[in-house]
């Protein structure tokens, strides 16, 4: 699927919920299933820099695409990263970084999101674009 798809699928998904608290109920069980972050790779230089919680993102280039792996200390926020990676991941640096994740306004998410939270979700989402485009200029 492409990015464009992915984000309509969650667009989509958050519009069969009648209120936030529902929402945040779903993103927190979308956390809980996100595969687990390898031990190894919850290291300082996967820490997300401007995060309020401790969040981990590590990727693995294979065969042109990006895979990514993630964890966070708080649940809302690990359900938070589990958004993003459903859609960057396994998906080419270009694709990544010439896909914005519009789903975020379209479904609200960053208006009910604290301060810091939201600050939190930028930062995520600036560290995938530049894991993506230091795979692409290392791979170019």
């Amino acid at each position: 699927m492409t990015i464009k798809e992915i984000q309509e699928e969650i667009i989509e998904d958050f519009d069969l919920f009648e209120d936030w608290m529902q929402r945040y109920e779903f993103i927190i069980e979308m956390g809980k299933s996100m595969p687990q972050i390898k031990e190894v790779n919850k290291s300082d230089e996967n820490l997300i820099k401007g995060c309020q919680s401790k969040v981990w993102l590590h990727a693995d280039y294979e065969d042109g695409k990006l895979l990514f792996s993630a964890d966070s200390d708080a649940i809302l926020t690990k359900g938070i990263v589990s958004l993003l990676l459903r859609i960057y991941n396994n998906q080419t640096p270009d694709d990544i970084l010439s896909n914005e994740p519009y789903f975020i306004d379209a479904i609200g998410l960053k208006e009910h999101l604290s301060p810091t939270r939201a600050n939190g979700l930028l930062s995520m989402v600036k560290q995938i674009k530049l894991l993506a485009l230091a795979h692409k200029s290392k791979n170019a």
